[in-house]
């Protein structure tokens, strides 16, 4: 393959189809994988190994990390980027270390590289809400789906711990220009979420959620769209009353396609 097809690329459909020339690039850091089954498929140890000493990460600590990676129970990628993280975390002591190695990684060319970055500091209890929400931003609206999930799943338990402050911040994030920064907004607060801890507060009362929510319910972007309506669709399994009362007001306060399409979709499991 050519390095312009290689850009192009769709990306395969089973990991045993991707061209063993991308996934040689993947595994440098050299590219970006274009879809799950290539960000599945990254080997974190070689990546790890190639890119690692170009960061100033001294080598003791990179064969901490890969010994570290191979005894886990449970290889899955999800395990091994909040393990990398967590052993940068313990490794740089200060906040100085752990904003500066941070640096580094969310600012690297490859995606899988990035993803280390939430999990080093979300550990940091030296650091409030402000503070993580103002270092994840870039994160929140990287370019790579694989980036932005994994930085809202790796703040969610801050948030969780000073939600008043968080919403705050969001409801703000929420009239951001930026699709992927609204988006997080609503989807780091999801009540149920998705392969994380529920945030039990809004499954017991969403209504504190509607500062962000009230700016979204009729945002022009798909991608938003489709989060408000799965964090009302997770609240109505606690609080349908809520749910029903809320969709009912935006029904007349916003009769337009976007927010037709956030209640259809909000709606789904409970008018079966």
């Amino acid at each position: 393959m050519t390095n312009d097809n290689i850009l192009k690329r769709k990306g395969a459909k089973k990991a045993g189809d991707i061209p063993g020339e991308v996934l040689k690039q993947l595994n440098k850091g050299s590219i970006e994988t274009v879809n799950l089954t290539e960000w599945l498929a990254v080997d974190h140890p070689t990546l790890i190994a190639c890119t690692f000493p170009g960061i100033g990460i001294p080598d003791m600590l990179i064969q901490n990390i890969l010994t570290g990676i191979r005894k886990q129970k449970q290889n899955t990628t999800m395990n091994t980027i909040r393990l990398v993280g967590l052993s940068l975390f313990n490794h740089y002591t200060d906040k100085t270390g752990h904003i500066s190695i941070f640096e580094k990684l969310s600012s690297h060319s490859s995606d899988s590289i990035r993803c280390y970055a939430p999990h080093l500091i979300s550990p940091d209890n030296t650091m409030d809400i402000r503070e993580k929400l103002t270092l994840l931003e870039k994160l929140a609206a990287d370019k790579h789906f694989g980036v932005r999930e994994i930085a809202w799943m790796a703040i969610r338990p801050d948030i969780e711990k000073d939600l008043d402050t968080a919403i705050r911040i969001l409801s703000q994030w929420s009239k951001s220009t930026d699709e992927h920064i609204r988006r997080f907004s609503s989807e780091v607060i999801r009540p149920r979420g998705v392969w994380c801890k529920h945030l039990e507060t809004l499954k017991d009362k969403p209504e504190q959620a509607l500062p962000i929510l009230e700016n979204l319910k009729a945002d022009p972007s798909k991608y938003v769209q489709d989060s408000v309506a799965n964090w009302l669709n997770d609240a109505s399994k606690s609080r349908l009353s809520f749910v029903k009362e809320t969709c009912q007001r935006w029904e007349k306060e916003s009769p337009v396609k976007a927010t037709r399409y956030i209640i259809k979709k909000a709606l789904r499991t409970i008018d079966q």
